[in-house]
């Protein structure tokens, strides 16, 4: 277990503007490309609040839950109920493994050296800056996949995202979407929808498992943080859906994955 303190205030919680602001500023980032922007908050949990790494992975987990539970009703309306329901079968293919991830993933994130999370912290933000990339500039069509290759894939997959998940403390979209896409040949906006279906279950899974350790504790010790902070990445959100489509994707993308890539760069040498 990592030696950290997890109840550790992280520092400017006395502003109240500060941290709404971020949490404002993330959810535009991610609302803009359609998702919750999870991956740009943990970085400025540890850069900009000071946190250790595991507490900031367990408020991002936190923050995570709250923007998927509100993303999800607005989702579902954008997507009809018979369409999501109709690919049932790729949630409950990907949950057999994304679940299991969870809890593991969950595991190893509370027994880790401090130095050590900190490096595969930073190695996950260059995954999802690679992730990011190819999911919004890749032209690559489904897999085609045999249906006896596709469900271990799928749970191979879901294994895999359930991992990143828990130890980034992130709903894994940025994951989710192009393997629904590339191994189940469903449309984007639809795996948009399904992405959450997966996420949310996910998700409880590593919090339930987070819940046995000590560092726990951290969430009850910063909740009025936390809480400010997800406001204000709700509130983000919704502002930068509206600004959907306004910033060329040729600029967007690789601006926001140069600065997953800058933030790698910092965990990496961080502590």
């Amino acid at each position: 277990m990592t030696t950290e303190s997890a109840v550790a205030a992280p520092r400017s919680l006395h502003s109240i503007p500060l941290v709404f602001g971020a949490g404002a500023g993330i959810g535009v980032l991610g609302g803009m490309i359609g998702l919750g922007g999870a991956e740009f908050r943990l970085p400025l949990l540890i850069g900009l609040f000071g946190l250790a790494a595991l507490s900031a992975v367990i408020l991002n987990k936190a923050m995570s839950l709250v923007v998927v539970l509100v993303a999800l009703p607005a989702r579902l309306a954008a997507v009809s109920a018979s369409q999501v329901a109709a690919q049932w079968p790729v949630v409950v293919n990907l949950l057999a493994g994304s679940l299991l991830g969870a809890w593991a993933g969950a595991s190893w994130a509370v027994r880790m050296r401090s130095a050590t999370l900190y490096k595969v912290l930073a190695a996950l933000m260059v995954l999802m800056a690679a992730a990011l990339l190819a999911t919004h500039t890749s032209t690559a069509g489904a897999l085609d996949l045999a249906r006896w290759a596709q469900i271990p894939a799928g749970v191979v997959a879901g294994f895999g995202i359930g991992v990143v998940a828990a130890i980034m403390g992130v709903a894994g979209g940025e994951l989710l979407i192009p393997t629904i896409v590339l191994l189940f040949a469903v449309d984007i906006k639809t795996a948009g929808s399904l992405s959450l279906l997966v996420s949310l279950p996910t998700m409880l899974v590593a919090f339930a498992r987070y819940s046995r350790d000590g560092s726990f504790a951290v969430l009850g010790a910063n909740w009025r943080f936390a809480a400010v902070m997800a406001a204000g990445s709700v509130a983000g959100a919704v502002g930068g859906g509206l600004l959907l489509g306004v910033f060329p994707n040729l600029v967007l993308i690789p601006a926001l994955a140069l600065i997953l890539l800058v933030s790698a760069v910092k965990l990496a040498r961080h502590g």
